[in-house]
């Protein structure tokens, strides 16, 4: 048994450390939840003097969405008829499509049969389920709310499954149309301008800048063509590498928010789901801190994760959701006044839908018009692209063509 320190907050949000023993790090954060503590932190003890870093699970790629939607559908409309749970997962277990997910409904029903809670049973099983699902079954335990729960969560990953999909496809047409352009200019390099490339040396004369740039990129790409594929696969990895560390994650998803057009469609769509995930957890009796804390996890953007455990510490020092929500510069105006009617109408759940329901609306009309937008862009990179190799090829031609017109003129 191996220790390790931990922090977490229980359930009025307060902030709880200390120390644990366990086989591994899932079975001390196991633990906690099944004693009513959100884990926010585990590390092993040796490493208490290190940096320390929070206690955040990537969900496992092998589950996919839809396996938690009908898992959580189906679970709603079993508990609502009366089935026990044992009998609810076994029968959910047989019908699973996903062996991955057969195997953690497995797992959940032989930990329940060993006496752990529903939730701490969903905590063992690796990053299937996401603390916040964790942390919303819990509640629902504690409450006798279990059904309602599932129902919300089932609404809840269909929200943040519709906002992830609505924004892929409008990013779809711009990145086909930039990688067809890309392809292009290979197809030029490789193929077209060698071509060329004889019959413009024989010409004896001075090329054109155009020209010439042009046939000293194409010798490049059919030297190096190698290099280039070396070179972009070394970037490739090194990207993934740095994205991977906590500052480079950091610094691309604030990155992502400043990208014209698309970084505001993408901030919007971030602040929906934070909104309608923070409303879920106030509407289901989680204390404030302990929500943000949450919700925090499940933005999938660490920089706004960021921001909002700064809204969660002011939250804890005593300042209001509004205040907090103000000194994290990223929500709209309008966004702030329903806040502010919310709190001041103890309907703060409410009014976060309400946000929640705008963001959504906004997405929507500008992904709607977010082809409109990239168009001209698009259209002027593939003028350019046009124009540089039309002029690189045919100047050649016309100087040609001058001369020998000249040359046949009386003299």
């Amino acid at each position: 048994m191996a220790q390790f320190t931990y922090s977490g907050r229980d359930a009025h949000g307060a902030l709880i450390e200390g120390v644990a023993e366990g086989m591994d790090s899932g079975a001390v954060a196991a633990a906690l939840a099944g004693s009513g503590i959100t884990p926010v932190r585990i590390q092993p003890a040796a490493a208490a003097a290190g940096h320390p870093r929070p206690a955040q699970r990537r969900h496992d790629p092998s589950v996919k969405t839809i396996d938690l939607l009908l898992f959580s559908r189906q679970m709603y409309s079993l508990l609502k008829a009366g089935v026990p749970i044992l009998r609810a997962l076994a029968g959910l277990q047989e019908s699973s499509g996903n062996p991955a997910f057969k195997q953690a409904l497995r797992n959940v029903r032989e930990n329940l049969e060993s006496g752990r809670d529903l939730s701490a049973s969903l905590q063992r099983q690796g990053r299937v389920f996401s603390p916040f699902y964790v942390a919303m079954v819990y509640v629902g335990e504690t409450t006798g709310r279990l059904e309602e729960i599932f129902l919300r969560l089932f609404h809840h990953l269909e929200f943040q499954e519709e906002m992830r999909n609505q924004v892929k496809s409008a990013l779809r047409y711009p990145v086909f149309v930039v990688a067809v352009m890309l392809v292009a200019l290979a197809v030029i390099n490789l193929f077209v301008i060698p071509q060329f490339a004889a019959a413009y040396r024989a010409f004896g004369a001075q090329l054109p800048l155009v020209t010439r740039a042009l046939l000293a990129m194409s010798d490049f790409c059919l030297q190096y063509w190698w290099l280039m594929l070396v070179a972009a696969a070394g970037a490739l990895a090194g990207f993934r590498a740095w994205l991977a560390t906590g500052d480079g994650r950091h610094r691309w998803d604030r990155f992502k928010l400043r990208i014209p057009i698309a970084g505001p469609i993408v901030l919007k769509a971030t602040l929906a789901r934070f909104a309608h995930s923070l409303a879920l957890t106030l509407r289901s009796g989680v204390p404030a801190v302990q929500g943000l804390t949450l919700v925090a996890q499940v933005v999938d953007n660490r920089y706004l994760g960021e921001r909002i455990e700064r809204m969660r510490e002011g939250v804890e020092r005593g300042e209001s959701v509004l205040r907090t929500a103000v000194n994290s510069q990223v929500f709209t105006p309008v966004a702030l006044q329903m806040m502010l009617v919310g709190e001041e109408s103890g309907s703060l759940d409410d009014m976060l839908d309400e946000v929640a329901g705008m963001y959504t609306r906004e997405v929507q009309y500008d992904l709607k018009t977010l082809g409109a937008q990239i168009e001209p862009v698009l259209i002027l990179l593939l003028g350019v692209l046009v124009l540089i190799v039309a002029l690189g090829v045919f100047l050649p031609i016309w100087d040609l063509g001058q001369v020998a017109m000249q040359s046949k003129a009386p003299g």
